[in-house]
């Protein structure tokens, strides 16, 4: 496309709130649909912070490189 720089990252994010030291919190899941693989944050800054990690440019795919199943930064539940 015209010489652009293609990335794509596609996740499933699943959040549900939950009673922890006296007050509500949300939890959250993140689970690649490449690989099935899921990561869980106990805090929703876990969940930027790991987001803003997979965008920032530190983790780019060079042109025509495929890493479509490649989420090194998953583990599984």
């Amino acid at each position: 496309m015209n010489g652009e720089r293609q990335e794509y990252r596609a996740y499933l994010v699943r959040l549900w709130r939950v009673h922890s030291g006296g007050r509500l919190v949300w939890r959250a899941t993140l689970e690649s649909p490449h690989t099935g693989e899921r990561q869980v944050f106990a805090e929703l800054p876990e969940l930027f912070a790991y987001l803003e990690r997979k965008t920032s440019g530190l983790d780019l795919i060079a042109p025509g490189e495929d890493r479509s199943g490649d989420d090194e930064g998953l583990c599984a539940e």
